[in-house]
């Protein structure tokens, strides 16, 4: 639904242009900037709409091929390539950022709630599973293969 809204605001500022071409005001000044804005305005929210696509695309490839879901969470697996450790504010859990990678060119981003530099080894392949808990990822189990 978002999409089809999107391409629809992408799609109007060009029925402005058009109108202007047809009443003749393309050739004034204020014809010129109105419709140089519009285009803008239009090449914006279509390089968004194109972007979505790509991520759409994208997305369900790299999903499908590296996460599971399971009972107890979701799975994903492949090579720790960093893990940094972020301290949040006060009332706010701390987090791990973790980079897998594949073994190709894909990796993927796992933001984890806690400390994760000592549960996961840089350079080690893992397989984690972690579960959604109020909105944080909360790491359940690891496993070395």
């Amino acid at each position: 639904m978002m999409l089809f809204i999107s391409i629809l605001l992408a799609l109007v500022p060009l029925l402005g242009i058009v109108w202007i071409v047809v009443y003749g005001s393309i050739t004034t000044v204020d014809g010129l900037f109105m419709s140089l804005i519009l285009l803008a305005m239009s090449g914006i929210v279509g390089l968004n709409v194109l972007i979505e696509l790509r991520k759409k695309r994208s997305g369900a490839q790299s999903s499908s091929r590296a996460s599971s879901t399971t009972s107890g969470g979701t799975r994903q697996h492949g090579k720790v390539e960093s893990v940094q450790f972020y301290e949040s504010g006060v009332g706010q859990p701390n987090k791990s950022i973790v980079t897998l990678s594949d073994g190709g060119s894909a990796s993927n981003l796992l933001v984890l709630e806690g400390d994760m530099r000592n549960a996961l080894p840089v350079g080690q392949k893992v397989e984690i599973t972690f579960r959604k808990e109020s909105g944080h990822n909360v790491l359940v189990d690891v496993d070395y293969p």
